[in-house]
């Protein structure tokens, strides 16, 4: 049990923190997509959703290639910082981050191309800076379809497994997750604790998932 306590509490950290990375970008660039109109804008929205279809162990291979001790950026943190993002909690982060990232991104694009661009046109005319529509007008009717995808990217980071192994590895304590666990209970035999952990795994998803159907935005119905 104690050990189980150990993975839950790295899980959500690492989720949390996965989340909160993903809640900055994905909601800047989820509004651009939807506001901006510029040369190869669908080709970027391609680029960013591919951590959604392609395999877990692809993604943890260009990560590794990324900031690897020998990749170019994690070199380069190593040389200047002194910081290893392979085999740490924070690698494990990254990797969630970026497999979960397009749910965030998908959820705020599609909430801001619901908002009527006339309402932010509107604050504008009242003598609204760009940054104050945005805060004032965009967000606060958009921020039910971001919240939940973000609570969806949030069970998708606090159940991944294939990028988070390949980066983070499988520390007991340090970057073993909730389903590093469970992989390796089942390789040692041990059923028991495999059942524990995907009883827990599976009623945090069930709560995260349910919390997001209560967010979305409901649907328009035809007159």
């Amino acid at each position: 049990m104690p050990d189980a306590l150990i993975a839950l509490g790295l899980s959500l950290k690492v989720a949390l923190w996965a989340s909160g990375l993903d809640l900055l970008l994905g909601t800047a660039l989820g509004y651009a997509l939807a506001r901006w109109r510029f040369p190869g804008r669908e080709l970027l929205d391609a680029l960013l959703t591919l951590p959604l279809v392609l395999p877990p162990t692809v993604l943890g291979y260009y990560l590794l290639v990324l900031v690897g001790r020998k990749g170019w950026l994690g070199a380069w943190l190593f040389e200047t910082f002194g910081v290893r993002l392979i085999f740490t909690w924070q690698g494990a982060t990254l990797a969630a981050a970026l497999v979960a990232f397009p749910l965030v991104l998908k959820a705020a694009r599609s909430a801001f191309e619901q908002v009527d661009p006339q309402l932010e046109q509107a604050g504008r005319v009242l003598g609204l800076s760009e940054w104050a529509v945005f805060c004032r007008v965009s967000l606060p009717l958009a921020w039910r379809g971001i919240l939940a995808g973000l609570l969806l990217a949030f069970a998708r980071a606090l159940g991944e497994f294939g990028a988070t192994l390949m980066v983070a590895g499988s520390i007991p304590g340090q970057t073993q997750t909730l389903s590093i666990a469970i992989y390796e209970a089942v390789q040692a035999g041990q059923d028991a604790t495999a059942q524990l952990l995907v009883w827990i795994t599976s009623l945090s998803c069930v709560a995260v998932l349910v919390a997001a159907s209560r967010l979305a935005p409901p649907s328009r119905e035809r007159a």
